[in-house]
């Protein structure tokens, strides 16, 4: 039904008339239902969010951005801004208190920048929403959903503007989660998405029994347009729950798969690796993972090693090494790019490392030939239909397979460029109409191969190194925290070249051992690329700045390493709280304080 449909708001409506009770939503706590929505329900609310946002006056294309955890507040924001003929701008709610002064720094920048005229937000981020408002011009209404809600008995039938909305409006703008400049939001129009959103269907196969599973954010892509959106869009159910309950219980994710015959379950990298070291074997009893059929893994680099290890691990339980799929794509082009075949086993090449980092070329070698320490990769696939990926050098020539180079693509999914950023979106645009993405990689055999970012290249001895391999290297020394391990380069204009900095999170607190910790570090390193670290520091838990979604912000952690603040304490809250205060007045400021702790989502 709904693949005739060309905008987000007429899949809502056909829905809703073709199959209103059929269960879309199952909201879960904890492993335990909560809520669950039909499409009617969706309609329903969506609907009470439309109105508030007529009533509040914001007109036809305006930005209105939603700062909402995981919950039925978010669905009906979502799709309510656009009924309301708005443009939703999902951003990462407040967590907790203690990072307060530096998430509120972030979110102005980001509803400066799209212009936001309403801010969708829950009861207990209220207040801190009247600390952002005077540092946001344009901003001219703070809403709660609930309360919106709480009226839909009582009101008449939303108008139905689904009819002025059209393919080529903006349907949603993703910012980047940059954590430095100006911010990067992509404007995605309806058409991009549904195309998008139609190619991954075609991929995986879609069936109308399929049922996703998701724990992942919503203000990112992978959780909002490649689960959520993708769900809608082709009527299936879809389990879902807080991205914390994964990060306290990584069991309840497999949990979830098992008990309500998941199907299709995509997760960042970290994830597997997260399953694999903290799910006992315990745990599994009673776990089923054979309904597993796609468990795709991207949106971040992608280890061989946790493929590996996850697939050996859970085999046990019913999952099969054919559902892992290792994908590719970047919100520029919505969500996905380039998937492999479906129900292949992950494939991995080892290639000669130092000829690689020299040379730039894919030399393949056979794992057990002596060869010390190979590079490993996973292949991503081909480009899904109706995209292009091409591998070009830096004049934006095109290279041969097995050379490394710079990863770019077009197809209908792709987006019209960067809210109100021409500069940035002139920076990704070739003169022949193909976008940068900023990665490298190789294509073998007409599959791409990830290999890094651009930006993020240490060139150290003649070498390119990776600061992903350098990580995972780090990380497999015992004691070091995996994923919590950031390695740049610092420019040495004695050498010409640029000095490798590691920067590695422990709990170890015994000066020996740490002395022992970063020497095997050191030596790992070593061993591995024939480059040694020239500093390896060590910090504690929580100190590598992430963005909300997870990444490690590298440039961020270079700049804290040469202004010697890595270990730098954050001011108390009551301080951070009185600098936001101090353009909103103390009336708000006391509000503030008296006002409830942020908890967790």
């Amino acid at each position: 039904m709904s693949q005739y449909a060309d905008t987000l708001v007429e899949v809502l409506h056909r829905r809703v008339q073709g199959d209103p009770e059929r269960k879309h939503l199952l909201l879960l706590e904890e492993n335990r239902q909560v809520a669950s929505l039909s499409f009617a329900d969706l309609l329903v609310g969506a609907e009470a969010v439309a109105r508030g946002l007529h009533s509040e006056g914001i007109g036809r294309q305006e930005t209105v951005a939603l700062m909402l955890p995981t919950g039925r507040e978010f669905f009906f924001g979502f799709m309510g801004t656009l009924l309301a003929g708005a443009v939703p701008v999902p951003i990462y709610p407040p967590v907790t208190i203690d990072q307060i002064e530096e998430y509120a720094e972030r979110q102005v920048r980001i509803l400066r920048n799209a212009e936001v005229t309403a801010l969708l937000t829950p009861k207990r981020a209220t207040k801190l929403a009247r600390l952002l408002q005077p540092k946001v011009p344009s901003l001219r209404a703070i809403l709660r959903p609930d309360k919106l809600l709480a009226r839909r008995k009582k009101a008449e039938p939303a108008e139905d503007r689904s009819a002025r909305v059209t393919p080529d409006d903006l349907a949603l703008i993703q910012y980047t989660s940059g954590s430095t400049g100006d911010p990067k939001g992509v404007a995605l129009t309806h058409a991009n998405l549904i195309s998008n959103i139609r190619s991954i269907g075609e991929a995986v196969r879609v069936d109308s029994k399929d049922v996703v599973v998701s724990w992942l954010p919503l203000y990112h892509d992978m959780g909002l347009i490649g689960c959520w959106l993708f769900a809608l869009y082709q009527g299936l159910e879809m389990v879902c729950f807080s991205p914390l309950d994964f990060l306290r219980r990584p069991k309840r994710w497999l949990r979830a798969i098992s008990e309500y015959g998941g199907t299709l379950s995509p997760a960042p990298n970290f994830a597997y690796e997260f399953c694999v070291r903290r799910i006992h074997d315990r745990d599994l009893e009673g776990l089923d993972l054979s309904s597993w059929r796609v468990a795709l893994n991207g949106a971040e680099p992608v280890n061989p090693e946790t493929v590996e290890r996850f697939c050996s691990r859970f085999g046990a339980v019913g999952f099969q090494k054919g559902a892992m799929l290792v994908a590719y794509g970047l919100a520029e082009n919505a969500v996905a790019l380039s998937f492999p075949p479906l129900g292949r086993p992950p494939r991995i090449e080892a290639i000669e490392r130092d000829t690689f980092h020299r040379e730039g070329r894919a030399v393949l070698v056979e794992e057990d030939s002596g060869e010390d320490e190979p590079l490993r990769h996973v292949s991503a696939g081909r480009a899904l239909p109706d995209n292009e990926i091409r591998l070009v050098d830096d004049e934006d020539r095109e290279i041969p397979e097995r050379v490394e180079g710079n990863i770019q693509f077009r197809g209908p999914s792709m987006t019209g460029g960067y809210y109100r950023n021409p500069e940035a979106t002139a920076a990704i645009r070739t003169a022949d109409g193909w976008t940068r993405t900023g990665d490298r990689g190789y294509v073998a055999d007409g599959e791409l191969f990830i290999s890094g970012r651009r930006k993020d290249l240490i060139i150290k001895a003649g070498r390119n190194l990776d600061p992903a391999e350098i990580e995972a290297l780090a990380a497999e020394v015992d004691g070091i925290r995996r994923g919590c391990v950031a390695a740049v380069g610092v420019s040495n204009p004695a050498t010409g070249s640029e000095d490798l900095i590691v920067v590695a999170e422990t709990r170890k607190k015994d000066p020996a051992t740490r002395r022992r910790l970063a020497a095997e570090v050191r030596s790992r390193i070593s061993r591995a690329t024939k480059v040694s670290p020239d500093e390896v520091v060590l910090v504690p838990p929580r100190t590598v700045p992430k963005t909300p979604s997870g990444k490690l912000r590298r440039a961020e952690t270079r700049g804290r390493y040469l202004s010697k603040t890595l270990t730098q304490r954050r001011p108390p809250t009551w301080v951070q709280i009185a600098r936001l205060a101090a353009g909103a007045g103390w009336v708000a400021l006391v509000a503030f304080l008296l006002g409830r702790r942020l908890r967790k989502d």
